[in-house]
């Protein structure tokens, strides 16, 4: 029996001083009350033990704490299953931040009675270096992908550098929303700015032409340089003449002035 007693004192000093926080609650008490709270969790919200112990962890919810991320919780517990969610809560000074909670049912036998058992990690620095990286991927798609409006519902859109098909696929639905978004009725796909350009984007820009013109946009292509033609002569097997192009932009521009004078454009 001693022995029994100095395990279980020597479990719970490790539980105490993990740097996770670790509670375990009691489905049969009312509101599943919290009977264990590591200093963990204490030092973790600024929560004394005193605070949480017979309270329901839901006092860590907060006025942005996800609803759906509370459904899934409950549903969970109720159907005694674990679960791992990522969960805004809120410490005892309401700064907010991003807890790693694990729930897990635990079955005791000699008791016949479940327990459950929580498990909080604080995730704040990663889910903040996870949203800025994804704020720069976004930064850096759109200026990849800048469409350029230049008169009411005439839009340009500059391809720099060399684009492969991974790319192109990427930059795909962007576009397509982007020129839904803004009601362009013209998009001009500008690729004298080009390096290199593989097969796939050649098929990508047929592709992105049927698009447009399902949800009526007219794709013009210009700017290609003769080495770049002739490549896409080469790769292309249904022949550019199925695609509208023109020499520059400028001329884009001088050829709609010209049309919206009365004139016929060439």
């Amino acid at each position: 029996m001693k022995a029994i007693i100095e395990q279980a004192e020597l479990l719970v000093k490790i539980l105490d001083y993990t740097r996770v926080g670790i509670l375990v609650t009691d489905p049969d008490l009312p509101d599943n009350e919290i009977i264990y709270v590591s200093k963990g969790f204490a030092s973790m919200t600024g929560y004394s033990i005193e605070e949480t112990l017979n309270t329901n962890c839901r006092f860590l919810q907060g006025k942005d704490t996800d609803p759906d991320a509370i459904r899934l919780l409950r549903e969970a517990i109720s159907e005694k299953r674990s679960i791992t969610i990522e969960i805004l809560n809120y410490k005892k000074n309401g700064q907010p931040f991003w807890n790693e909670l694990t729930i897990d049912p635990v079955y005791l036998e000699k008791e016949n009675k479940h327990y459950f058992v929580g498990i909080q990690k604080d995730i704040t620095d990663h889910k903040l270096t996870e949203n800025e990286y994804k704020q720069s991927l976004e930064q850096i798609r759109s200026i990849s992908t800048p469409i350029v409006p230049l008169l009411d519902g005439l839009a340009v859109l500059p391809l720099i550098g060399q684009v492969d098909g991974e790319r192109f696929t990427e930059m795909f639905t962007q576009i397509t929303t982007e020129t839904v978004k803004e009601k362009i009725d013209t998009l001009v796909l500008d690729v004298s700015g080009l390096q290199t350009f593989d097969d796939e984007v050649v098929d990508g820009i047929y592709s992105l032409r049927d698009v447009l013109t399902l949800i009526g946009t007219e794709l013009i292509v210009c700017g290609m340089r003769p080495d770049l033609a002739m490549k896409s002569i080469q790769l292309d097997r249904q022949g550019l003449q199925t695609i509208m192009t023109a020499s520059s932009v400028k001329r884009v521009l001088r050829d709609l002035d010209f049309a919206e004078k009365g004139g016929q454009s060439t």
